[in-house]
């Protein structure tokens, strides 16, 4: 994943750059970095984020740079932003989401004579595979258009020159752009929209699919391409991505996540001691299953985050699984001869939540009953970076439906959409005996939509239903 923020002023706003980049830390694990526009120059620093914060990186930049315009990321995979020198002038750019053609795209580009930077892994930085397309065009604008055309996947973009900030959201608005303003004519854009509250703005203008704006402290907003008809914004931002106090679409994280625990509780029928949700995203359901049901919440177990913030680091995946487990500190007296009900934001692979169940079982729970406050994931992400799958058969709904029907054909999974068949309730009830559950519950799709309280059209839901 990953996520953005950019500041326009009429005086130095390294400082709100600064903190706007930090609001950000929870959409992004490996790279972080920040441009700054200064007496006709770039400015940019990138570092590692993956064993410290964010904050710590960048004190030193925090202090030294100087500018009056400036975007900064927090990225999962790209060194970003990029400063490119181009027949657009010189300009910072970076960039969130994913794309499926890269190879596609990197051999049309490549004829073109144009040269690319290879990752760590060896993949090309698409960031700069971004800018070599927005560089085939005569000017930024059609550049930014172009990007739309050509990539299958999603790309939202910031761009930094002399001129502002220029912010493209992704054509079907899969990501968002919230531009957020102070009364001394500054402007903050931002991914997530509480990041500019608490430097003093307000919330100015939130961008739609494929629109085109550019920001400045001179001439503020101005919209140079208007937004198309057709959205499919990420359901998951709710769900998981997104922090509790952001608003994508006039829609509150942390009201929808309350919305989905009393949707399952309203279908529920066991009766735990206590319901408890899995720190940090699927807290928020577990309260709204409480308030509904009348059960208490209770926190059975916390996170020891001060030394280990990050449970995904380091990089060697049975370390990780090893932090994970240290950091769940048990709470005995809320455990011990207890029938728990934990609720999650979702069970992907299944693999950490079956540890999480095993931990509360030698903890001393007699029962724990698991809920996902999201469907059954049975395809992978098209869009966004959701997770590190290199195959859709880590899915466990797809191997349960393996398992059941020797295949995973299309026709084979389609079955397994409907939340009243059969088919639905082997395929719940094989994750449930795989990871070893008391009781398994999702949350159901039609639920999970009127939830949404959005047209359905507008929301995204490929991961659960391969509707594109």
């Amino acid at each position: 994943m990953g996520g953005f923020f950019g500041v326009v002023s009429k005086s130095d706003c390294v400082f709100d750059l600064f903190y706007g980049v930090d609001y950000h830390s929870h959409l992004g694990t490996r790279r972080a970095g920040m441009a700054v526009w200064n007496d006709g120059k770039i400015t940019k620093a990138i570092h590692k984020i993956e064993n410290s914060p964010f904050r710590t990186k960048f004190e030193k930049e925090a202090i030294e740079m100087k500018g009056n315009m400036g975007i900064g990321c927090i990225s999962d995979f790209d060194s970003q932003p990029l400063v490119v020198r181009s027949n657009h002038g010189t300009y910072a750019i970076t960039c969130v989401g994913k794309i499926n053609n890269a190879k596609e795209l990197e051999e049309r580009f490549l004829n073109n004579n144009s040269h690319f930077l290879e990752t760590s892994t060896g993949d090309i930085n698409n960031t700069e595979l971004v800018a070599s397309i927005i560089n085939q065009k005569k000017n930024l604008i059609e550049g930014l258009q172009y990007v739309q055309e050509v990539i299958d996947g999603s790309m939202t973009i910031l761009l930094l020159n002399e001129k502002g900030i220029y912010c493209s959201r992704d054509k079907y608005g899969r990501t968002p752009i919230v531009v957020g303003k102070k009364d001394d004519g500054t402007y903050c854009v931002t991914f997530e929209s509480f990041a500019f509250l608490n430097l003093g703005c307000t919330p100015y203008k939130e961008l739609g699919p494929g629109e085109i704006a550019v920001v400045s402290a001179e001439n503020g907003l101005r919209t140079l391409v208007e937004p198309g008809n057709k959205m499919r914004i990420c359901t998951f931002l709710w769900i998981y991505y997104g922090y509790p106090s952001t608003v994508y679409e006039g829609l509150s994280v942390e009201k929808l996540r309350c919305k989905c625990g009393e949707f399952i509780a309203k279908r529920d029928n066991v009766k735990p001691d206590s319901v408890a949700g899995v720190p940090d995203s699927g807290l928020g359901a577990a309260i709204g299953y409480s308030n509904a049901s009348g059960i208490p919440f209770q926190r059975p177990f916390v996170k020891y985050t001060p030394t280990w913030p990050r449970s995904f680091m380091p990089t060697m995946q049975t370390k990780r699984n090893l932090i994970a487990h240290m950091k769940l500190i048990p709470i005995h007296d809320l455990i011990d001869g207890k029938k728990l009900l934990l609720i999650d934001d979702s069970i992907v692979r299944g693999t950490q939540m079956r540890e999480t169940t095993e931990f509360l079982y030698k903890s001393g729970a007699s029962e724990v009953h698991v809920r996902s406050s999201c469907p059954p994931i049975l395809y992978g992400c098209k869009y966004l970076n959701f997770s590190a799958s290199t195959s859709e058969m880590e899915l466990i709904a797809r191997r349960a439906i393996l398992a059941l029907e020797g295949n995973v054909e299309s026709e084979t999974i389609k079955k397994y959409l409907d939340a009243d068949s059969k088919e639905y309730a082997n395929m719940v009830e094989y994750i449930r005996e795989k990871l070893n559950f008391t009781s398994l519950g999702f949350m159901r799709l039609d639920d999970l939509k009127e939830a949404v309280e959005m047209d359905p059209e507008k929301i995204c839901t490929y991961c659960w239903d391969g509707r594109k």
